[in-house]
């Protein structure tokens, strides 16, 4: 056959018969490999120096010159420098360029230096000039982890410490978790979870641990405590687990009343999920994949301690199965989580959103806000409620289209989030309802006077009439602008959040307590004199941590007994019965007192500047979007003329805080005019420079009493 057997290669008891002509070839490429490594310089220079780095990459300086020592000429060539960049020269002048231009700008790791490198490693870019092709050559360093290539110094370190706080510090393309001594435990509400050194820096870690979102994670496990209340047992969701601390917080302290599934989509992060589930002693169930694949790893005894581990996009987790809680909680935006979590939520479950982009969602970037949410924004003095209903407007939408309603039930952003939390109300008749509720706001930005635009599809011919400022007819140009699509609803449910508040109160969640108190007095627009204040009669409430919350005629026995929850029937119907004090709905946005503040007076406190506020006959209440925030009915006239006449004037601030009595007996409601102001003005800027003449302008503008103080 023209075979010559020359070698017999055993593999399952099979000879195999290979042509002479084919191991000649193979002989003699094997002979041409051998001075093609001692071209490129790969050499076992010395016994501690791994085959597998680039020649870039050497402990001493004088490795480098070794590398060009190789060559007999007198005249040696720079081995990081092609011919055309760097010609060969003598010994001299090749250590003063290696030292100055390759050894002075390298990245130091674990005893190496990562010099930086002029070959034509990376793709080159070309550059047409008339008839000629240049390369244009790029400087660049090789990871001696991953052997990827960076550019930039700056870059190159930062790439190297996520290797490190990744735990991979091993050869290349090897992944090496860090060992059990870099881990740190954190114990937060009972539960302890192991994290790497960077867990707090999302983009750098498998395993993100924010210590800053603990409020968040606890108003979440009290609207999963409420929900669980009402049915049991629920199946909830944790989409995105990193180190599973609020999946464990859920299965510790609800027990039986949940099923948790904690999924994430990175290995690292499952791997630590499961290890902090046998630290905290509880039973893992593993689905890794789509197809039943499940395993149970672990000790225990009652089924409670069970939870399942998923290792999938959440988008497919969500799409395959229906639970009753799902908690969203990207890196970022959760639009694109949307659509998946309303696909298979059952009726009257709960779905949770926690988005963190808030450069978009407060203003900073309104063109990513634009992208995302499909919404037009701008900077205002309630940026922080126009985020949440910006979220809020995204949901209804995603929710729609699935011929779902919704009913949100808490709305909170803070420094670092925006927190959603909504009920799902199935069926095209609440779907309709709720998308009616999304609306634009026409805001004013001379005066920052604001109003939902009127429903209804015909086009009105002045759409500043619906404000109830009147900038555009005193101010030249255009003086409001259309923001939105917005929810124009609630942000709040009273009964749910006063149930919110029992959880807290009962798991000892103090933070979530203080928020919890804000949130309910701010639903039901009260202030807080008006909230804990009570009858005697009033043996339908009872006592908090000094807040006194609304229950059923049988108090806290209502929710608990002997430890145990009650029926579903008896939670449900005690859900129905609980209603909020006041019928209407919380007024939109606020006011924040400083930003209407009067130049040359002193505003009252702001407690009491409330209290004038609901004695005007206004509901009025606090908002913790805004520390120096005012809820209230009012137009922003009737707030400015309730804070102009409890002013009083900077240079009598001594006095006791007090009306001041305007000129020609102005009452509440009616405009003060604009010349009263203006001499106020005119006399502050005389007692600059003759205190004589302020006290004679403020004669003239204020009666004999007001003037003697």
């Amino acid at each position: 056959d023209g075979l010559v057997v020359s070698e017999k290669v055993k593999s399952n008891n099979i000879d195999v018969k290979i042509p002479e002509s084919e191991l000649e070839a193979e002989e003699k490429g094997a002979e041409e490999e051998r001075p093609k490594e001692s071209d490129s310089n790969i050499l076992d220079l010395s016994s501690d120096y791994p085959r597998d780095k680039h020649i870039s990459i050497q402990r001493h300086l004088a490795d480098l010159e070794k590398l060009a020592d190789m060559r007999e000429d007198e005249r040696k060539p720079c081995p990081l420098c092609p011919e055309e960049k760097f010609k060969a020269c003598y010994s001299h002048k090749l250590h003063r360029h290696l030292q100055n231009l390759h050894w002075k700008v390298s990245v130091e790791f674990e005893g190496y230096r990562m010099c930086i490198c002029h070959l034509s490693c990376r793709p080159v870019k070309l550059n047409l000039v008339g008839d000629q092709t240049l390369s244009k050559m790029g400087a660049h360093y090789h990871c001696i982890v991953c052997s990827a290539t960076i550019v930039r110094r700056t870059d190159m370190i930062g790439h190297i410490n996520r290797h490190v706080n990744k735990g991979e510090t091993e050869s290349r393309f090897n992944t090496v978790r860090a060992p059990k001594s870099s881990y740190k435990v954190v114990k937060e509400s009972a539960t302890d979870v192991q994290v790497l050194p960077n867990h707090s820096t999302p983009q750098k870690t498998d395993s993100y641990f924010n210590p800053k979102m603990k409020l968040n994670r606890q108003l979440i496990f009290c609207a999963l405590a409420v929900l669980a209340g009402e049915r049991k047992p629920i199946e909830c969701l944790d989409a995105f687990g990193a180190t599973g601390i609020m999946g464990l917080q859920w299965a510790k302290h609800l027990r039986s009343s949940v099923k948790v599934t904690i999924n994430d989509c990175n290995e690292n992060s499952v791997t630590m999920i499961k290890e902090n589930c046998h630290l905290n002693k509880m039973k893992v169930k593993l689905n890794i994949r789509e197809e039943d694949h499940d395993e149970t790893v672990g000790n225990g005894e009652e089924n409670s301690d069970i939870i399942e581990v998923t290792k999938m996009d959440a988008n497919v987790v969500m799409h395959l199965r229906s639970f009753d809680f799902i908690h969203l909680d990207p890196f970022g935006s959760s639009v694109n989580y949307l659509d998946s979590a309303f696909r298979n939520v059952r009726n009257l479950g709960i779905v949770s959103l926690t988005s963190t982009d808030i450069s978009s969602l407060y203003a900073k970037a309104q063109h990513v806000a634009l992208r995302h949410y499909g919404c037009n924004i701008v900077r205002t003095e309630y940026y922080k409620e126009l985020a949440a209903r910006t979220v809020i407007a995204a949901v209804t939408r995603a929710a729609a289209r699935c011929n779902k309603g919704i009913e949100v039930l808490l709305a909170v952003a803070l420094e670092h989030f925006v927190l959603v939390v909504v009920r799902v109300l199935r069926g095209p008749t609440p779907a309709d309802d709720s998308a009616k509720k999304v609306r634009y706001l026409i805001h004013c930005q001379w005066c920052e006077e604001r109003v939902f635009q009127k429903e209804g599809n015909m086009v009105e011919e002045n759409t500043y009439q619906q404000l109830p400022c009147d900038c555009y007819g005193s101010m030249p140009g255009k003086t409001a602008v259309l923001l939105g699509p917005l929810w124009s609803g609630a942000l709040f449910n009273t009964g749910f959040l006063r149930r919110m508040l029992l959880e807290a109160v009962q798991y000892g969640l103090d933070e979530a307590q203080s928020l919890l108190k804000t949130l309910v007095s701010e639903a039901e627009c009260t202030t807080p004199k008006h909230f804990s204040n009570h009858g005697p009669g009033d043996e339908n409430k009872q006592e908090e941590c000094g807040v006194y919350i609304r229950t059923p005629n049988t108090s806290a026995e209502s929710y608990l007994v002997h430890g145990k929850r009650k029926s579903e029937e008896v939670l449900r119907s005690t859900a129905k019965r609980q209603r909020p004090e006041h019928s209407a709905e919380h007024p939109p946005f606020y006011y924040n007192i400083h930003r209407h503040s009067i130049k040359g007076m002193n505003m009252p406190k702001l407690n009491k500047f409330l209290i004038y506020l609901s004695e005007a006959g206004y509901r009025v209440s606090r908002t913790h979007f805004d520390p120096m925030g005012v809820r209230t009915n009012a137009p922003l006239a009737q707030f400015k003329t309730v804070l102009r006449k409890y002013s009083t004037p900077t240079y009598v601030g001594a006095q006791a805080e007090g009306p001041v009595h305007l000129p020609g007996e102005i009452q509440l409601g009616e405009e003060v005019p604009a010349a009263t102001v203006l001499k106020v003005q005119e006399a502050e800027l005389a007692a600059d420079d003759k205190p004589g003449v302020a006290t004679a302008v403020f004669t003239q503008s204020y009666p004999a009493h007001c003037a003697a103080d």
